[in-house]
């Protein structure tokens, strides 16, 4: 069995924002030369998500939406108790834990075995700095 990794750095200049990961991770899946397996993409920081659905841009905004109904943003520390540790970012944790931390992709002759619209994305809850995400391919 082979093993291959690579580590993406991501800068979303903004506080919050997406970034559909596919084409990196194909490219990633290609450089490996693994034609069956599993391959997993994960964030590697508690305020940022990896997860799987449609590139609309309709659906992206409803997340926005829904996620700040979920966990708004409030940087006072009556809302949230971790903003007590002096950091304002207690949103963007519950955020990551609704849409999840990885995602694991089925690898069938070379290619990323997805369903008909199927994307991997990146949500980042607490951007404008440096945050890495792990690929990391598994197979023969």
């Amino acid at each position: 069995m082979k093993s291959f990794r690579r580590t993406l750095t991501l800068e979303i200049p903004e506080r919050r924002g997406f970034r559909n990961l596919t084409p990196d991770v194909e490219q990633a899946l290609a450089d490996s030369g693994i034609r069956e397996g599993l391959c997993l993409v994960n964030a590697m920081h508690i305020t940022a998500s990896v997860f799987i659905n449609d590139d609309e841009p309709g659906l992206l905004a409803d997340y926005e939406r829904w996620l700040e109904t979920l966990a708004p943003f409030d940087p006072s520390p009556e809302r949230y108790h971790h903003n007590r540790t002096g950091e304002d970012n207690g949103d963007a944790h519950l955020k990551r834990e609704i849409l999840g931390r990885e995602v694991v992709v089925a690898v069938t002759e070379g290619r990323l075995d997805f369903g008909p619209w199927e994307q991997i994305f990146y949500g980042e809850f607490d951007g404008r700095r440096p945050k890495r995400v792990l690929i990391k391919i598994l197979g023969e």
